[in-house]
Parts: structure tokens; C-alpha cells; sequence
């Protein structure tokens, strides 16, 4: 099996971790060495957080600027941010949904046009799928199931070595059951998204 290089990155609360651990379980049910690792920043602050994951037979969770083999990003500007982990090659899944940073907000900061960051995107990588997540996680009952749905787009692609069965049993070991069912609905949404 070929080494396979996913970066994550969203902003704090968006539910990065849990899609990290969704995919990290279904690599076990698998059989596959998966190697994670996570940078909180300032989570609480809706400040960016961001996992690697390295399926395969790799040494390190470190993925180095222009190494990672996919990007998914919960928010768009964070997609725009983390470019520089992507080369000819990589995939990038985003979000379509701004959620600025407070800086922004504010009037401290400019969030970058939509149309700029798709532009900057595809300039750099092999392929750029985006996903109105936002609308679809609302639509499955829970605008915080925005994971869900990247997670089913993602699987839908095919680039990652995990089966859709163990995707979905993963994330039945890894949700709460009071949100289960809109997670498989979320998850079922992005797969149909692409």
C-alpha cells in the first residue's frame, strides 16, 4: 500500500477531531497502520485546528509543505491557509461557507473574496471540490454535522484505502447516539454531493 497524506483543518468547535477520529477507527477496522496527530491552536477561540493523517506505512504523522496527498478543510479560508501543505497533485475538499475570523468581524482583519481563494486553490492542486456542507448539514438536522458531510464527500472520492461500511461503522462507535442518525444522514448527503 502506498503512503496516503490527509491534512484536516477547520476552525475550533467545527468538529475536526471527531472526523479524526471517525477515519482513525475505520484505518483500524481495516487493517490499516494510521498515524495521527493534532494542532489545538486556539481551539476555544474559534481559532484553527488541524490533524494529520498519515495512512500507510510511514515513520511520522509530520506532513511537510507541499506533501499532503489531500486537503479538507471546513471552512475556506482555512483551505487558503494550509495551501502550502498541497502541491500539483493534492485534492482539495472545502467547505463553500465563510465563517471569518473574529478579526474580521470586527473590521481588524479582510476576509479574502470567495472567488480569490477558489482561484489560489486551483492554480495549485490537481483537483478542487467544493461542497456546500453547511446547507447539507443543516438540511440532515444539525448545522454541526458539517463533518459528516465533508466525511461522506471524501469517502465518495475514493482516495482514502477506507470502505464506506467501515466509515459508517466508525462512526457509530465514535457519536453520540443522540446524534447518530443525523450523522449517517450528514455523512450519506456529502457521499451524494460528488
Amino acid at each position: 500500500m502506498n503512503v496516503t497524506r490527509l491534512i484536516i483543518v477547520a476552525v475550533g468547535g467545527q468538529g475536526n477531531l471527531l472526523a479524526s477520529k471517525v477515519l482513525g477507527e475505520a484505518a483500524r477496522r481495516e487493517g490499516i497502520a494510521v498515524r495521527m496527530s493534532e494542532i489545538h491552536g486556539m481551539a476555544q477561540r474559534g481559532g484553527v485546528v488541524e490533524s494529520a493523517l498519515v495512512f500507510g506505512p510511514a515513520e511520522s504523522t509530520v506532513i511537510s509543505d507541499g506533501e499532503a496527498d489531500i486537503l479538507v478543510s471546513f471552512e475556506p479560508l482555512e483551505a487558503l491557509r494550509a495551501l502550502k501543505k498541497c502541491n500539483a497533485n493534492t485534492v482539495v475538499i472545502t467547505n463553500t461557507k465563510p465563517l471569518p475570523p473574529f478579526t474580521a468581524a470586527i473590521g481588524r482583519g479582510i476576509y479574502p473574496d470567495i472567488e480569490t481563494i477558489r482561484k489560489r486553490i486551483g492554480e495549485k492542486t490537481a483537483r478542487f471540490i467544493e461542497v456546500d456542507a453547511t446547507r447539507l448539514a443543516a438540511e440532515a438536522g444539525n448545522v454541526l454535522s458539517v463533518n459528516m458531510v465533508l466525511l461522506g464527500t471524501l469517502t465518495a472520492t475514493g482516495l482514502l484505502p477506507l470502505s464506506e461500511e467501515n466509515v459508517k461503522a466508525a462512526i457509530a462507535d465514535t457519536t453520540r447516539r443522540e446524534f447518530l442518525e443525523i450523522n449517517r444522514k450528514a455523512f450519506e448527503m456529502g457521499r451524494q454531493s460528488v
